[in-house]
């Protein structure tokens, strides 16, 4: 069986380095016309074929986008994940995934090894902690979602709204005693915008807060129903979907049937296990369609910083 040629077999046949075989690959201008024509031939006569792969990771001719996602297992994130991809491939780029795990260190180790591979953009689910200043080398080359910043373009969601169109939703049932299971006010948006809104609303209703805030896990909102639930509690709005399948699980065990519960997310899993269970949803779909459209658009030439908001479908 013939053996497949590699690019150092190229750049010997060719008399030149593995480098500048790369840049011709790659399509460097830098490359001198008689060294580029000389490759091109060596290339031509061997049949060599440059690996896809290969391409990808060096971010060369083939067309590449990194995806920084905060977690591999994240519903909402996901959801915008897979129309992101449909319309990316459409348009003919391949998609490097990489997972910040809502760490800020990690977040910029990922940047800059895309970076160093000059992928064509990068879409980055961004996070309170992140860093901004790492987002500078990619102002026309990256748009982030669920984080406003003014370096990048960005696409950012309706917290407030999405909270206000809960309770709007209870208060049509005529409740008024709600209290609300958050994230930590330090997270500024699925943690502070989204328990503002419900002091704001308790303010304008002229209802006590009862509120308890904790981590984005089913555990910590299943300890904190007991910390907000009270014999007069007829409903708990929950800042995700995730909270509310905790709370769901603790009211069950407390035979709380009475207490009507509301989610954020849209998430499949709530509705196939509480089909009753009213969720928002924030529109996670559209704002991966979004990403998407924009960060082709910004590399074919806009450099305009955009930001958007997704308001929630009903």
């Amino acid at each position: 069986m013939t053996k497949k040629l590699t690019i150092i077999d190229i750049a010997k046949l060719a008399g030149v380095g593995k480098s500048t075989v790369s840049r011709v690959l790659n399509d460097d201008p830098k490359v001198k016309p008689e060294t580029r024509e000389k490759v091109e031939q060596v290339i031509k006569e061997s049949g060599f074929v440059p690996s896809k792969s290969a391409q990808s990771m060096r971010g060369g001719s083939q067309k590449v986008i990194g995806v920084i996602i905060s977690r591999l297992d994240s519903v909402s994130e996901n959801q915008a994940v897979s129309p992101m991809l449909n319309i990316l491939y459409a348009n003919g780029y391949d998609v490097v995934f990489m997972e910040s795990q809502l760490d800020t260190v990690k977040t910029n180790e990922h940047l800059d090894v895309l970076y160093k591979r000059n992928v064509d953009g990068v879409i980055l689910f961004g996070f309170t902690h992140c860093d901004e200043n790492a987002l500078l080398p990619w102002t026309n080359k990256m748009v982030v979602i669920a984080m406003d910043t003014p370096v990048v373009s960005s696409i950012n969601y309706d917290n407030q709204g999405m909270i206000e169109n809960a309770l709007a939703h209870l208060t049509e049932k005529a409740l008024t005693n709600i209290a609300f299971v958050g994230v930590d006010p330090q997270d500024r948006t699925t943690g502070l915008a989204r328990l503002t809104a419900y002091q704001n609303w308790c303010e304008r209703h002229n209802v006590t807060p009862n509120f308890a805030t904790g981590e984005l896990t089913h555990q910590s909102a299943y300890s904190a129903t007991d910390d907000v639930l009270t014999e007069q509690t007829q409903a708990i709005v929950c800042a995700s979907d995730t909270l509310a399948l905790g709370v769901l699980k603790r009211l069950q065990e407390l035979s709380r049937s009475d207490v009507i519960v509301t989610g954020v997310g849209g998430s499949s899993l709530l509705s196939f296990l509480f089909p009753t269970v009213y969720s928002v949803d924030p529109g996670y779909a559209l704002a991966g369609e979004k990403a998407a459209n924009m960060l082709i658009k910004k590399l074919a030439g806009d450099t305009a910083i955009t930001h958007l908001t997704q308001t929630p479908q009903s």
